[in-house]
């Protein structure tokens, strides 16, 4: 570690020397306060040199304050464009830092001012601002519109220098899903090395099209842990198990915590709990085991494979619980018919001094816990309380309706069920219909049945399976002509019955 600088003046000869030792925020206040009163005593180039060292530690070092990067180029401007052969390097260096923080879009806007003061850019900015491009919004620059000044500067041409100009631009396209874009950049670019590779990969993961960046993944000539793990991570978010778990088996390195997550994920989709378990001993051989979202993503796997004890010790043995902690364990008891542990753990997560406050999920969980074993008025108090934010702001949605709405008329209230539907604050959708009309089936409300199938008729005018439900009512009660005359119509209008499957007896993909 350097020794520290003096806090007593600095003398001109050792402000580009001190510059170079800028570790901390009061050095570089210190440095730049001493430049600003010396800076004409000092040789241009030593000048300059200085001025260089201190916003590079500002924009670029995990220490540096990129507010006070802003600030040193912003004054030393008009000095820097008289006496430097190249100022692009300034503006370059307050981009780099820009590019990465949690404000990407303020070095799209320095590069505006770059153009804008005459300065010329060059490969080094072009990657910069289309890093930065790639980490904003949709709605800000297009990668196309640097493109095209990129090719108007001579920046995307044959030398080695603008291969990660090539680089950056095609991730720039990837990140905007403009696939035909990236991939005439990946052809145009003279000698591709693995990030041009990566880049392409990630376009059409991006895309969604797992076989065309399978192709990619097979043509790369250098795979590292981040491409096996962005492959994998695709399968398994793709309802894709088994070819994630392939793909596992073939990976010819150490995997990463976030391969991890997504082999535990795949378990779960399978259902696999032997290779889960092997999955939970790699975890801890690699020394994973402390991390919260693996812990996370074990959890569920249990829970999914009915095995709540494990999940729970799980849960206990957690010194750090995120959200998704609380969530993944209310959510398991609940899911299991539970009721006693999802509220007594919701309770825990309720309790003073607890840092983690329940969201939309958790409550959703808990009323379908109290749905389940058809406990209406703790569930409907529990929405009340909802209502009033007594659980903070939260935005409730059709689900939490819909999950009330179901128990409602499961119970057999059904007239409070269609006046909860009516007074909802959001639109409904023919899901939250057609539980009305399935508890109408149970029984027996035929008016009812009539108003639900109204509603899905507006909702869905293409789907028959409320006229058959509706119809069959109508038979069961003799009401034979008005069950005759839904057939008919539906012959008429060409309405089908979407044909019905279930999961469970799918074929696993």
């Amino acid at each position: 570690m350097p020794p520290p600088l003096p806090s007593t003046s600095i003398s001109p000869g050792d402000l580009v020397s001190f510059s170079a030792r800028c570790s901390t925020k009061r050095d570089l206040r210190l440095l730049h306060g001493a430049l600003l009163r010396r800076r004409h005593l000092l040789p241009a180039a030593d000048a300059v040199a200085a001025l260089a060292k201190l916003l590079r530690f500002a924009a670029v070092s995990p220490a540096g304050d990129l507010r006070q990067a802003a600030s040193i180029l912003s004054a030393h401007l008009p000095f820097i464009s008289a006496a430097s052969s190249h100022p692009a390097f300034f503006y370059n260096t307050l981009m780099r830092g820009l590019a990465a923080s949690s404000s990407p879009a303020d070095a799209i806007a320095l590069f505006t001012a770059l153009r804008r003061a005459g300065a010329a850019p060059d490969a080094f900015t072009f990657t910069f601002v289309l890093k930065a491009c790639s980490r904003c919004p949709s709605g800000r620059r297009l990668p196309s519109d640097l493109h095209v000044q990129a090719i108007k500067h001579g920046c995307l041409g044959n030398l080695g220098a603008h291969t990660h100009v090539h680089n950056a631009l095609l991730h720039a396209y990837a990140c905007r899903e403009a696939i035909g874009d990236a991939c005439r950049v990946f052809e145009e670019i003279p000698v591709r090395d693995v990030v041009s590779f990566s880049g392409l990969l990630t376009a059409h993961l991006r895309a969604n099209d797992l076989d065309a960046a399978r192709a990619v993944f097979d043509q790369m000539p250098c795979r590292d842990v981040v491409s096996w793990t962005a492959m994998i991570s695709a399968y398994a978010k793709a309802c894709r198990p088994r070819e994630a778990l392939a793909l596992f088996d073939a990976m010819p390195m150490q995997p990463d915590e976030v391969t991890m997550v997504s082999i535990v994920s795949a378990c779960t989709a399978l259902g696999d709990l032997v290779t889960g378990e092997h999955a939970r001993r790699l975890i801890d051989s690699h020394g994973f085991g402390w991390m919260v979202p693996l812990r996370n993503a074990l959890m569920d796997m249990y829970a999914k494979c009915g095995c709540l004890a494990e999940a729970r010790a799980l849960f206990d043995g957690m010194m750090v619980r995120s959200l998704a902690s609380w969530n993944t364990l209310i959510s398991a008891y609940a899911s299991h018919g539970d009721l006693e542990n999802t509220i007594c753990v919701f309770h825990q997560m309720l309790a003073q001094g607890n840092t983690v406050k329940p969201d939309g999920v958790t409550l959703l969980a808990v009323l379908k816990a109290y749905a389940y074993k058809g406990c209406v008025a703790e569930a409907r108090a529990m929405f009340n309380a909802m209502q009033r934010g007594d659980y903070g702001k939260l935005q409730l949605t059709v689900e939490h309706y819909g999950c009330v709405v179901d128990m409602l008329g499961r119970a057999g209230k059904l007239e409070e069920a269609y006046e909860m539907i009516e007074r909802m604050p959001i639109p409904s959708n023919a899901v939250i219909w057609g539980a009305l009309l399935g508890a109408c089936r149970i029984h027996g409300d035929i008016d009812m049945a009539e108003r639900a199938v109204q509603e899905l008729r507006n909702l869905n005018p293409g789907e028959g399976g409320h006229y058959i439900s509706l119809s069959d009512m109508y038979t069961s009660v003799g009401r034979i002509a008005e069950a005759t005359e839904i057939r008919r119509a539906m012959n008429e209008s060409g309405v089908q019955k979407t044909t019905g499957r279930s999961t469970a007896f799918l074929p696993q993909p």
